[in-house]
């Protein structure tokens, strides 16, 4: 179980010797010594270009252009092996892309389940009540391409949660949103968080995912 991650003056490369660096100055993320822990709620806001999704794609161990350390309950996670990475991915950290990565040609139960087999982690019954929620059941059998924008991006997030998790976190995921879907995604994701005692990091340049009471952080 993941119970803190912890940035320690983390920036990325292409920040550095540019003479285009982020306003690190005003940032509470880069070059600085950051935890964020299990159960607790984050949104981090940012200006475009000032390395929002690239902060997604090094905790998620995508990427590793970065400099400084990230650690995962004090190990450095540029130490992980790729077991250790699919555990992790599996078991404790679940992540929503902000470009969603859809398979157009699959239908919508087919983009959630692939997911959800990894862990059988619900029914597709369950599945369903959660595409129910969102307003989306009657889409279900619907191929991904032929969705609205918005669509997609709560199937999306349903798919983000198919799995257990320690921490998840959401690249803009309520970008192409309205107030009352955005507020029905952001009940879906605290209840499942909550069932399960995670962490919630969502990130924004926008539109904010509405949840209650985060610990807001600028990027």
């Amino acid at each position: 179980m993941l119970q803190h991650i912890t940035l320690e003056q983390t920036l990325p490369l292409v920040f550095q010797g540019t003479g285009g660096e982020p306003p690190v100055a005003e940032s509470q993320v880069w070059l600085r010594n950051l935890t964020l822990s299990r159960g607790s709620s984050y949104l981090i806001t940012a200006e475009s270009g000032t390395g929002k999704s690239s902060l997604c794609s090094f905790i998620y161990g995508i990427r590793t252009d970065y400099s400084g350390r990230i650690l995962f309950d004090g190990e450095d996670i540029r130490n992980l092996g790729t077991g250790q990475w699919c555990r992790l991915r599996r078991e404790s950290l679940a992540w929503l892309p902000q470009e969603m990565r859809l398979f157009p040609e699959l239908t919508v139960m087919e983009n959630i389940m692939i997911k959800n087999r990894l862990s059988d982690r619900y029914s597709e019954q369950e599945i369903r009540r959660m595409l129910q929620r969102l307003e989306i059941d009657n889409k279900a059998d619907t191929r991904a391409e032929f969705l609205s924008v918005g669509q997609q991006q709560r199937v999306a997030v349903i798919r983000a949660l198919a799995q257990p998790f320690d921490f998840i976190i959401l690249d803009e995921p309520v970008s192409h949103l309205d107030a009352r879907n955005n507020t029905a995604v952001a009940a879906l994701v605290e209840e499942t968080a909550s069932a399960q005692g995670a962490a919630i990091i969502a990130t924004s340049v926008g539109n904010h995912l509405s949840l209650h009471d985060p610990e807001t952080i600028r990027l």
